[in-house]
């Protein structure tokens, strides 16, 4: 009975904020992540749950714990802040993302994953975007304006593949691995920006020219921020080299890199840039150059220590959409004029929820297949294997799941300060964490039985798009004459060899890129910035 009351008094003092009632909410939350974590390690070998479906779960229990205990004034311990969310959640698993990244396999795939998670995003934007405007009347929802029909697109188009990507063996399909990942890394940096760019859109002045400056703003962000993270990431590598701080401490080392990652994201949001996009880059130019700047002993704890904060953060959000999902205020102001307008009945509930469903499914469906045959076509005789149709199912699937990006880009169009009174708002943020709620457990539970039908789990290994080890292909064997090679034995004339190389570059612009690329780092980014040699 003490221990009881004693609860009571936590979850009271909670619910009511306040000083003491923000430490007890932390305490109670940090208590509920403990639980998380252990409570996935003991559900590992389950087929049906993973980690993300645990702590939505968890979440969603503790939730109804604090509801009752609280005798109904709240149900959750933290309010929902979309700025907590990219100020401080979001950085450490994009940045993770970048640095734990397998570089070769990213890059062999780079055009493939830049058209889903670029070209993808613009496609299903405007086809949810597009249903939203011609079927939610149709189903006794009110009307929007454009802006608000267009971040609905771009909610409802931001995917989070991590049930995907926990059952995908990266070992036996590091090609099909390597789609997922990217293409999740680089939709969500897409999806932000190209939601800032609608927020900043004048309705009143929205004719032809109003598109080609969206995609000119976005074109902007997403080169700028790429540079600035990668400036960043190369200017942390040469400090690195140059003072070598292993000589006197290696925290130091593991500080300046992780402070210098955090840098790199407040800086573009204070440019009004991207910051997921100059952290994603900053990760992947620091693990190319940095890593290798620092003492052995540094390199395994920037690795575990990125990683486990990544980890904490995913299962931080995951938790707090589960708690979330029993906001009374929301619901409250859904169903305030519930009788009057929208919710008159439950087949218009049930057809909002299917409307979004439904566009979800189709808004996928057709980026996916069409680019998937345009890469295979794309490829032509190369030694990449093609995109089997197996695996575009597998890549249409991972992108079903909604995550807390939809639900921080709901809270920042529909809410102020996480907070709404209109019900049209209301009922688009309940909608969102429905949704976000259906797709992460019904599609994240068939997750794992329909990989393994659709992958089986021995099978030989794909190709992973490089250069094969004792290969006699002239393909692989070939030397581009244009950086020169003293040893290089070409056969006939310089004028043979150029044209070699040019069909070539036109066969295979990708690789050839990328021997390019291997050279010039070779030469002249590695003896400045770090690294080996040769990789």
């Amino acid at each position: 009975m003490a221990a009881a009351s004693l609860w009571d008094e936590l979850v009271v003092a909670a619910s009511t904020g306040g000083s003491s009632g923000t430490v007890v909410s932390i305490c109670v939350f940090t208590a509920v992540l403990c639980l998380c974590l252990v409570a996935g390690h003991l559900l590992e070998e389950n087929k049906w749950v993973n980690e993300s479906i645990t702590a939505l779960i968890i979440g969603c229990i503790v939730g109804a714990l604090i509801f009752l205990l609280s005798k109904g004034r709240n149900s959750h311990i933290l309010r929902f802040d979309e700025q907590l969310f990219f100020i401080y959640v979001l950085p450490p698993i994009i940045f993770n993302a970048g640095f734990q990244v397998k570089k070769k396999q990213f890059f062999h795939n780079f055009l493939t994953i830049m058209s889903f998670g670029v070209f993808g995003v613009f496609i299903s934007v405007a086809i949810v975007s597009a249903g939203f405007y011609w079927l939610l009347p149709k189903v006794g929802f009110g009307r929007l304006d454009a802006v608000d029909y267009l971040a609905l697109g771009v909610i409802f188009s931001s995917t989070d593949t991590v049930c995907t990507l926990q059952v995908i063996s990266q070992d036996e399909t590091p090609r099909l691995y390597s789609l997922v990942f990217g293409e999740g890394v680089v939709n969500d940096a897409t999806s932000v920006v190209l939601f800032n760019a609608i927020k900043n859109m004048d309705i009143t002045k929205l004719k032809g020219g109003a598109v080609l400056k969206v995609i000119g703003d976005f074109l902007y962000l997403f080169a700028t921020s790429t540079i600035l993270g990668a400036t960043i990431g190369l200017f942390t590598a040469y400090v690195l080299k140059a003072l070598y701080f292993g000589r006197h401490s290696t925290d130091r080392e593991v500080a300046l890199m992780a402070l210098m990652a955090y840098l790199s994201y407040m800086l573009a949001e204070l440019l009004s840039l991207s910051g997921i996009l100059t952290v994603f880059f900053c990760g992947i130019v620091m693990s190319h150059y940095a890593w290798h700047n620092v003492t052995e002993s540094s390199r395994i704890t920037t690795r575990h220590i990125f990683a486990t904060l990544s980890f904490i953060a995913e299962t931080f959000i995951f938790l707090y959409v589960g708690m979330d999902a029993l906001d009374l205020d929301k619901w409250k102001t859904t169903q305030a004029r519930a009788i009057l307008c929208y919710f008159a009945s439950l087949e218009t509930s049930v057809g909002i929820f299917g409307v979004i469903i439904s566009l979800i499914l189709l808004g996928r469906a057709a980026f996916v297949f069409p680019l998937s045959i345009l890469s295979n076509f794309m490829s032509g005789n190369s030694e990449k294997a093609p995109i089997t149709f197996k695996h575009q199912v597998v890549i249409w699937w991972a992108g079903l799941m909604r995550g807390a990006v939809s639900i921080a880009l709901a809270y920042n169009q529909f809410t102020f300060s996480g907070v709404t009174q209109d019900p049209v708002h209301a009922t688009i943020i309940t909608s969102t964490i429905v949704v976000v709620f259906f797709t992460t457990l019904v599609f994240g539970f068939l997750t794992r039985p329909m990989i393994s039908a659709m992958l089986p789990q021995h099978r030989h290994r794909e190709p992973t798009g490089g250069r094969s080890t004792g290969s006699n292909s002239p393909k692989d064997e070939f030397i581009l004459p244009f950086l020169g090679d003293e040893d290089a034995s070409g056969s006939g004339s310089g004028f043979v060899q150029a044209k070699r190389s040019i069909s070539m570059m036109l066969e295979r612009p990708i690789h050839t890129v990328h021997i390019y690329w291997r050279k010039f780092d070779d030469r002249f980014m590695r003896p400045i910035f770090g690294g080996p040699q040769s990789y």
